[in-house]
């Protein structure tokens, strides 16, 4: 789910220049019709999931219509910037979740009341996040993708660790061990694979002590990062990096990607997303001799007992301003994200949007832990310009000084802000 958030000042003359490459798969809409637009993932992982919401949908609305368009990742957006220029568009639009903010900000989509929609009292809060603009609702949660703690429970063991840590202190005790143990004879090894720019998992250290990354005050976005908790954060998290990691402090974690690199054998963890489990096995890149002796655990919080929030990908759903069937879409999307839709994407391995179905796969190693640590989560600021900081790569560079020793925590946190500041406010 990559962003594609345009400067909304632009907007205007982007939507103008698509029109002439709309799709013309949206037509006019007919008063008991529906188009709904998803991702191809959807079509080739869960289109039974699809199905029984439209079964559902249409036995409320008997004589509705529901036309289901797959999309696909790369062209979706500028598919629907034209759709909005030639005023037709679809009734219903998934997102991925970095994808919304532009859209909720420039008056792009409807405005939602989350009572209105299944377990919205449990959506997972890094979702929730990225449906919310000026504290008001305009999409709807879909289904997530999270981080957790990928391991060998063989070099654990023998290591002397008995149990996966309950919080950062044992974490930090434990992956000592394993540098004892292992890393003494091996110069590349690490108890904790961790690239300089991995930002995603940084920054869930600072979200763990209370910290944040930007927060808007007023009309103005003020950096947070020099704040107490989020220098509390980074310093834990440097302290870490440097006691476990022998990754490159000036590479993130996709060079090389860093699944491949712990199924080389000198890596006992690292913090990855569910898929990045079977690619350590992959027969070609991986290591499918790894299968017996990998698990996965949902990373602790410094406060014992409790998970440190993980940012969350996936995507939402969300109903055009210009949608001329709102409410048959509103109810379309009630079916498709109902606790039984949602158990059913869970089954095929998605996380679903509520917390309240966090033990679907608990009997299932490879989802179970990464669903467990999607219920306590973050999500980006939802500022208009937030993209063109990630862009700029103000936080790799911030992490970077911080790992590297180049730049103490606080001056860099301070010189990270500045730039959070100058972009977000541009």
């Amino acid at each position: 789910m990559k962003a594609r958030i345009m400067v909304v000042a632009i907007l205007a003359a982007t939507l103008a220049a698509a029109a002439s490459t709309a799709s013309g798969s949206v037509r006019t809409a007919k008063a008991n019709s529906i188009t709904v637009w998803l991702m191809v993932d959807a079509q080739s992982g869960w289109a039974n999931v699809v199905a029984e919401a439209n079964a559902s949908f249409k036995a409320k609305h008997p004589g509705a219509d529901v036309k289901v368009e797959y999309q696909t990742w790369g062209d979706h957006l500028t598919k629907f910037d034209a759709t909005i220029a030639g005023g037709n568009v679809p009734d219903v639009l998934e997102f991925g979740n970095t994808e919304t903010t532009k859209y909720m900000a420039n008056g792009a989509l409807k405005q939602l009341k989350a009572a209105n929609f299944p377990n919205s009292k449990t959506w997972l809060k890094g979702l929730r996040g990225s449906c919310t603009y000026n504290s008001k609702l305009f999409c709807v949660p879909y289904y997530a993708g999270a981080r957790a703690v990928i391991y060998r429970k063989d070099q654990y063991k023998s290591a002397g660790i008995a149990r996966t840590p309950r919080s950062q202190a044992e974490f930090l005790a434990d992956g000592k061990k394993l540098m004892k143990h292992f890393g003494a004879n091996d110069p590349n090894y690490s108890a904790f694979y961790f690239a300089g720019k991995n930002w995603y998992a940084s920054l869930a250290y600072v979200y763990d002590y209370g910290g944040q990354i930007a927060t808007r005050k007023g009309n103005k976005w003020v950096g947070t990062l020099e704040k107490s908790a989020a220098i509390k954060g980074l310093t834990v998290a440097k302290t870490t990096v440097r006691a476990l990691s022998r990754a490159s402090k000036t590479t993130d974690e996709a060079h090389p990607q860093q699944s491949l690199v712990f199924a080389k054998g000198h890596v006992a963890s690292f913090i990855g997303n569910g898929w990045e489990w079977p690619y350590a096995l992959n027969k070609d890149s991986g290591n499918p001799a790894l299968a017996n002796v990998v698990g996965a655990y949902p990373m602790p919080s410094h406060v014992r007992g409790k998970l440190m929030p993980e940012f969350l990908g996936g995507s939402d759903l969300a109903i055009p301003a210009q949608s001329k069937n709102a409410s048959l879409a509103a109810d379309w999307i009630k079916a498709y994200t109902s606790t039984s839709a949602e158990t059913g994407f869970a089954k095929v391995g998605n996380i679903p949007n509520t917390t309240k179905l966090a033990g679907v796969n608990k009997d299932n190693p490879q989802l179970a832990p990464f669903a467990v640590a999607a219920a306590s989560s973050w999500f980006v600021p939802t500022a208009p310009n937030w993209v063109n900081v990630e862009n700029a790569d103000v936080l790799q560079n911030m992490l970077v000084q911080i790992y590297t020793g180049s730049k103490s925590v606080t001056a860099a946190a301070k010189s990270a802000d500045k730039q959070i500041e100058k972009i977000l406010n541009g």
